[in-house]
């Protein structure tokens, strides 16, 4: 599976600049991605406003991300903020080639931030099939949950879109590690760079790491792109040879 990483300086609160942005960067990709992947809040940084910058679930940044998935022939991801219902989500929303919406709604949410004062908490997991991989997307502060991630043989494939802060960034990198390694899969961390509107600033650092731990590519502090290639069958290969998960505990998770 061929996969773009688009790590983005996000500009404060500006949906349109920000998509601009990213149509910039997704007609310079090359014609083979399979999906391509941009980090939380990807049109307005992580933002506390949703009263003003929240869009319905078929607003601006969906029409976008259906064009680009009919012109490319790829897959498309990425969390904005959304109001459903009357009530405000950070979502991170899944489009396929032949436009079908599928979404994951933020479970953990940053309370140092206020973020649980402001948006709804999610409700459920999400696991989605691109390329032969079954992919579990998740948001940010979930990083920090192993529970809600733990893989019984649901996903090859974990990926966390982010506004992770270059005050924790060392966590980050560990974190996206240690859940490649207890979940025997993939793990992609898709971060942002630049400083937001309340002074908080990213160094980017997005990452693919593979089942065993080591990260396969990492990138800078600076607003670029990443296209990459998974191998299922290395993967199939390492899990066969050391079957960890075999022996993991079982438990269900209580909302």
């Amino acid at each position: 599976m061929q996969v773009a990483i688009v790590q983005p300086h996000i500009i404060w609160q500006d949906i349109e600049r920000n998509l601009a942005n990213y149509k910039k960067h997704i007609e310079k990709l090359g014609p083979s991605n399979d999906l391509i992947l941009l980090p939380e809040m990807c049109t307005t940084g992580f933002s506390m406003n949703c009263e003003d910058l929240a869009e319905p679930m078929h607003g601006l940044t969906h029409e976008f991300f259906i064009s680009c998935t009919q012109k490319y022939n790829c897959t498309i991801a990425g969390s904005i903020i959304v109001r459903d219902e009357g009530n405000y989500y950070n979502r991170l929303l899944w489009i396929t080639p032949d436009g079908t919406t599928k979404y994951y709604d933020k479970r953990h949410l940053f309370s140092m931030g206020f973020e649980d004062k402001n948006y709804v908490p999610g409700q459920q997991q999400l696991y989605v099939s691109t390329c032969g991989f079954k992919i579990m997307p998740l948001i940010c502060y979930d990083l920090r949950f192993p529970v809600w991630s733990r893989n019984k043989a649901h996903y090859d494939l974990l990926i966390y879109v982010a506004n992770w802060p270059a005050a924790r960034q060392q966590a980050w990198e560990v974190l996206l590690q240690a859940r490649a390694i207890e979940n025997q899969c993939f793990v992609i961390g898709v971060n942002r760079v630049g400083e937001d509107g309340n002074n908080v600033n990213y160094i980017g650092g997005s990452m693919v790491v593979n089942a065993r731990g080591e990260v396969e590519h990492k990138l800078s502090d600076k607003e670029e792109v990443l296209e990459i290639s998974l191998n299922k069958d290395e993967l199939i290969g390492f899990r066969n040879k050391f079957p960890v998960l075999n022996d993991a505990d079982d438990f269900t998770i209580h909302l």
